[in-house]
């Protein structure tokens, strides 16, 4: 039988620490005085974040160096798996989060989110011309990537016979490639620069699956550093800088309409 005092004990303990973790969140006067802000993201996830060679680059890496410069502090990068991004910030790893993404409730529970920075959806992905709307994935095989929305919304389909999860969007990808999967759903854009980079790999976009706003993620409570980024992300978005950008990486304008 679970010992109840030994039990609560701990649990006043776990709650006690889990505040305190929440308490060590830099403020943005602690960010300014050090000159330096700490800004995860996966550096797995082209065009948005990936790796050239050894240099992290994409649409939200060179919006985020945008963003940061209006703040008037210098940006240190760490990249590492997607699942990992929101519970380092919990533990207060990083003081800002920006790895495309969406805004849902259940992740509005334990982090804070920013205005969103672009307005997307996951798309379904198949060779197979007949596989083009969710009602065509029934009895199919879909892959996803760990810890996303898109293995959410999949998982909401009584119809689907399997879905297998990836860590990485690209390993989700290979899968239905090779051939070990009927389709695959990821970021309309994400599938788009596939499909124009690899005209002959035989991929066909279909539907929306869904559609979600999509932005960057501080500690919770954190309503301060929250406030300073949407001032800066505001300005870049209101001088050009935003839809330069936008029409480089994607040839349209991107942001939430």
């Amino acid at each position: 039988m679970m010992n109840t005092r030994v039990s609560l004990k701990w649990l006043l303990a776990a709650a006690a620490a889990l505040v305190l973790g929440a308490a060590q969140a830099r403020t943005v006067d602690e960010i300014k005085k050090d000159g330096k802000i700490v800004v995860a993201t996966e550096g797995q996830f082209a065009p948005f974040n990936y790796f050239k060679g050894t240099t992290l680059t994409g649409f939200e890496v060179e919006l985020a160096e945008a963003v940061v410069a209006k703040m008037g502090v210098k940006l240190e990068w760490k990249a590492l798996g997607f699942d990992a991004l929101l519970a380092g910030l919990r533990q207060d790893r990083w003081d800002l989060v920006i790895a495309s993404h969406g805004i849902t409730d259940e992740r509005a529970k334990a982090v804070t989110f920013a205005e969103p920075h672009y307005c997307s959806g996951g798309v379904i992905v198949s060779k197979s011309a007949a596989i083009k709307s969710a009602k065509d994935l029934t009895g199919k095989v879909v892959s996803v990537q760990t810890g996303t929305t898109y293995l959410d919304n999949v998982k909401k389909l009584a119809g689907v016979k399997e879905v297998k999860n990836f860590p990485q969007d690209t390993d989700a990808r290979g899968a239905l490639l090779t051939g070990r999967v009927d389709a695959w759903v990821t970021d309309r854009f994400v599938a788009k620069q596939q499909l124009d980079a690899n005209p002959g790999s035989g991929l066909l976009m279909g539907d929306f699956l869904f559609i979600e706003r999509i932005a960057a993620a501080v500690t919770k409570g954190n309503s301060g550093l929250a406030a300073e980024w949407n001032k800066a992300l505001a300005a870049v978005m209101a001088d050009g800088s935003y839809a330069a950008l936008s029409k480089k990486w994607f040839n349209e304008d991107i942001r939430c309409k």
